[in-house]
């Protein structure tokens, strides 16, 4: 059972696309912005030379429902699940990644799309939980001085021998092989399930396939289930010993014979099954697609952006992301207070922010002094860059002092940026064409494959590596892909290699240097290299809930604001749909409304530590949110009510994104969802 979003909803957003001056608010507005291409289309008839994979990165999240909603694909636009994502009871719906394949000439020229129409394509999965045989997380290990490395030891060491740490630890989900249209359409063929055993007693179901009617791959994860079959405790907001949860990731490849009968084998992609976003519709300030972008860069192996850049690709979302914010931090809402710029969601200042001329300087130089600088690193760095956008939390949180202390954007992202500030930048906010793409097939065909890569990457946060919301820092490690190895590869896919076994063990400790080069004494290849199951999400908190729900905001030595860690995919302060109904009654006075209006509560409210847990500690909260997860409620756009902008209503926008489907977190009831009791 599934549902996927409805073309409508979308066209309704880019329809108030006609005008800067239509727009109700800025950041209310998703556009399609596709990233320039390196591909070309072949001529006709031209000759498969090889095939590919894409996304060559799908992300796909765990809910405890049994319906599910696909993947973004097209740049800029968010997901959005027919019903919402709640399936009308507690449960949390399943984002599935869908694969595709596509077809090059020998220069590397798009042909177009291999479906089941004109070809056979056999597709391969290998999923796997490593988490409880790696090591601990205690910061990113690639930030040299500025916040050194701490090795870690590894988790569940009584398992001494790596064979009794395959057997004990690791959860294999095996190798699973699906072909041929709409197969497994209701998802209950068993060929079609991964399942492991942990601890080896404790079966844990890691996800199935299924194919849509063209025979494309889609991937369905698991239900974010985490366990411990010894009743361990909970000691660790990273690291707990005796614990499994059921995030995954593995390689997805394709065996495909064409019509002539000529069998290729295609490039490999990888999949990773991570935790949901609590606020869909609000993507993070960077995001992975950005910091593999500016690592691919930095190495040369794409060409570089050809200034002047475009507002629309490259400037517009940077500025939308930050007016989201408000809706998930109290930091940002009250950004204009305690940094001194406009108003993000006000129309006339996005026509200021898209104006190029010389006359405009001024204004676009000021703004971008509010910026962090991630090009300073020196020794005040920490306070010079402190009160800059975006407020949030960076890789070097346990170094005081350490400009990494704060969030800092990838330099390109930065340069993007300088460039803006300087008018070297075209105002192409307003594209019809753009504004009227609504699938992938809707996009030009070169465009499609890296299209659908930034897609899936774009919701997914590129920092801070702490160890991050849903992937980590590996992803700006050049020796992680393919690139690195092979000029002609996608730089965007992984390096891909099987090893003797899913355990990879470098010693006692795992340093930089043996991530890098690996063990030659033990002869175990760098971890930060080429890549097998399980390898990507080993690297995460374990269970996944300790770790995403004990990072919300951290109180430093000042007061104000607060800065906070990942808000767009875990929110820390929101308007509750409770304060948006008031508004929304026409029956209270103005000032009234107002006040519901303006009053925001803690998203994780009701969790151990206050009220009836006046007494509850840290580690309660944390225990008490691997059960809790899903009565957590979603940030999505609402809209306001008659009349807002204007009399008693002036500070009330015309749309908003208001916490919906928020279940009673309150253990100590004994209370089960039914159908209906929660709105999606």
């Amino acid at each position: 059972m599934h549902s996927e979003g409805k073309d409508m909803k979308r066209r309704d957003f880019l329809s108030m696309a006609g005008s800067v001056t239509a727009l109700s608010a800025f950041p209310l507005i998703p556009k399609s912005a596709v990233a320039a291409t390196h591909k070309e289309k072949a001529p006709e008839g031209a000759k498969i030379h090889r095939i590919g994979i894409y996304p060559t990165i799908g992300i796909c999240r765990v809910g405890g429902s049994d319906q599910y909603f696909l993947a973004p694909e097209i740049p800029g636009l968010p997901p959005m699940p027919e019903g919402g994502f709640k399936d009308g009871t507690q449960a949390i719906k399943k984002q599935a990644q869908r694969f595709r394949i596509y077809a090059f000439d020998d220069q590397n020229r798009v042909i177009g799309e291999i479906t089941e129409s004109n070809a056979t394509i056999e597709w391969s999965v290998h999923l796997a939980n490593t988490k409880a045989a790696w090591y601990g997380f205690n910061n990113p290990l690639d930030n040299g001085e500025l916040a050194p490395g701490i090795p870690g030891q590894k988790r569940n060491q009584y398992f001494v021998s790596d064979k009794e740490r395959e057997r004990m630890l690791v959860i294999d989900g095996g190798e699973r092989k699906i072909s041929g249209s709409d197969q497994n359409r209701e998802g209950e063929n068993a060929c079609y399930q991964f399942e492991g055993k942990f601890w080896n007693k404790e079966t844990v179901n890691l996800g199935k396939l299924k194919t849509d009617e063209q025979g494309r791959l889609i991937v369905i994860p698991p239900s974010g289930v985490s366990n411990s079959p010894t009743n361990a405790p909970i000691t660790s907001f990273a690291d707990n010993d005796g614990w499994h949860d059921d995030w995954c990731d593995g390689p997805v490849q394709a065996e495909v014979t064409l019509e002539d009968g000529t069998i290729l084998e295609a490039d490999t992609a990888w999949v990773a099954c991570i935790g949901p976003n609590f606020a869909p519709e609000i993507p993070p300030v960077t995001t992975l697609y950005d910091v593999i972008s500016n690592m691919n860069a930095e190495q040369g192996w794409t060409s570089p952006v050809q200034t002047p850049i475009s507002f629309r690709k490259y400037i517009y979302p940077i500025f939308r992301r930050l007016g989201l914010m408000e809706w998930v931090s109290s930091a940002a809402n009250l950004r204009q207070g305690w940094l001194g710029v406009g108003d993000f969601s006000d129309p006339a200042y996005i026509a200021k922010l898209a104006d190029p001329s010389a006359e405009n300087s001024a204004f676009r130089k000021d703004i971008f002094s509010k910026f962090r600088n991630p090009n300073n690193k020196s020794d005040t760095a920490y306070l010079d860059e402190r009160l800059k956008m975006p407020m949030m939390l960076g890789d070097g949180i346990n170094y005081d002092g350490s400009p990494l202390q704060w969030f800092q954007f990838p330099h390109q992202q930065y340069q993007f940026l300088e460039y803006w500030a300087a008018g070297n930048f075209i105002d192409d906010f307003e594209d019809a064409h753009a504004d009227n793409i609504h699938h992938i097939e809707d996009i030009d065909v070169t465009l499609q494959p890296d299209a659908l890569t930034e897609a899936a990457l774009e919701p997914c946060s590129g920092g801070a590596f702490h160890p991050g919301v849903e992937l980590t820092y590996y992803l700006r490690i050049p020796s992680m892909f393919a690139r690195n190895y092979d000029n002609a590869a996608d730089p965007f896919r992984l390096a891909h290699r099987k090893r003797i076994m899913l355990v990879q063990n470098v010693g006692r400790l795992l340093t930089i240097e043996k991530a890098t080069h690996g063990d030659l004494a033990l002869g175990t290849p760098p971890p930060l290299a080429h890549q097998w199951a399980g390898d990507l999400t080993r690297w995460m908190g374990l269970p996944w809930q300790c770790d995403a729900f004990s990072c919300q905001q951290v109180l430093m030595q000042e007061d104000f604001p607060t800065a906070v860690w990942w808000p767009a995919l875990l929110p820390i302060d929101v308007l509750p749909e409770e304060n948006y109904t008031q508004l929304m009654d026409e029956s209270l006075d103005d000032s009234e409304r107002v006040k519901f209006y303006e009053n925001r509560a803690d998203w994780k409210r009701g969790v151990a530590g206050i009220g009836y847990h006046a007494n509850a500690s840290y580690w309660d909260g944390i225990t008490n949110m691997i059960t809790l997860w899903e009565r957590m409620g979603f940030v999505v756009k609402r809209e306001g009510p008659k009349g807002a902008g204007t009399t008693g209503l002036s500070a009330v926008p015309k749309e908003m994104y208001v916490e919906v489907g928020r279940g009673n977190v309150e253990n100590r009831f004994d209370w089960t969802p039914k159908m209906g009791d929660l709105p999606n």
